[in-house]
């Protein structure tokens, strides 16, 4: 379903070319939104939607960056702004486990990459998008969390389910400072979502069967799940919600 307060919107997604964060480019793309996809790795896909933006007349760009490098994050952003012309909605998606690990297997090198990845990158591309967003009488950051965030995550998750916490705590604290510069900042915190390589990678079939069993609505989410999610929330730019988290996780965890 189209929404239509993001058509002609100026979007940046982090990670934007795979598993959920590819979602979320693609109902930004049929929303009408110009886009900015941020890869690592995944350039391939990440071509192919700045061309399925295009078709639909919309400006796209794909850039490539290290996000846990300030220079990269900082590169990712300007170039942004160059070929949008601005920014109105910054999508926070990068982020990864990398891998399970528990207490006594956690080197001081493992801690700090995961935190990187998760948290630090977002630290560093928000900071250099707030002057941008700030420009505008309304703006929207939308911070990728998890169900690990919330509850502490299977077990070996540690570290990304801390990182994870601190997005939550990030979200709140930015929206209250960000608030009167205009900028609007809430999460999403999905819970299982299948087909994605997030769980192709870390997560075995049994112990996702293990986990639906308990999902009061008896499935796995998928990455459109989510996107809808975030694009509700980006498009509350003039709205009333903010330092919110949406979670979306078929009623695991309610509070």
């Amino acid at each position: 379903m189209k929404n239509t307060k993001i058509s002609g919107k100026k979007v940046l997604i982090t990670a934007g070319a795979q598993g959920i964060g590819e979602a979320i480019t693609k109902h930004f793309i049929d929303s009408g939104a110009h886009v900015a996809i941020h890869y690592f790795s995944s350039a391939d896909t990440a071509t192919k939607l700045v061309e399925y933006a295009k078709n639909k007349e919309l400006n796209a760009v794909a850039i490539s960056g290290d996000l846990t490098k300030e220079t990269d994050a900082n590169t990712v952003v300007e170039k942004t702004v160059e070929a949008l012309g601005g920014l109105d909605i910054l999508i926070n998606n990068a982020g990864s486990l990398v891998a399970r690990k528990m207490l006594n297997d956690i080197e001081t090198d493992f801690w700090h990459k995961v935190m990187d990845i998760n948290m630090t990158s977002m630290l560093f591309v928000t900071r250099a998008a707030k002057p941008h967003l700030a420009k505008n009488k309304n703006s929207s950051i939308v911070n990728l969390s998890s169900l690990a965030g919330r509850k502490g995550g299977h077990a070996g998750s540690l570290v990304y389910a801390t990182s994870k916490g601190a997005i939550l705590t990030f979200t709140r604290a930015l929206a209250s400072e960000l608030g009167p510069d205009g900028v609007r900042v809430n999460a999403v915190a999905p819970g299982l979502i299948l087909g994605t390589s997030f769980h192709n990678t870390h997560t075995t079939k049994e112990s996702a069967e293990k986990t639906i069993a308990g999902i009061p609505i008896q499935r796995a989410g998928n990455a459109d799940d989510v996107a809808r999610a975030v694009l509700y929330l980006a498009s509350e730019y003039d709205g009333f919600i903010t330092g919110a988290t949406l979670d979306i996780n078929g009623g695991v965890y309610n509070m």
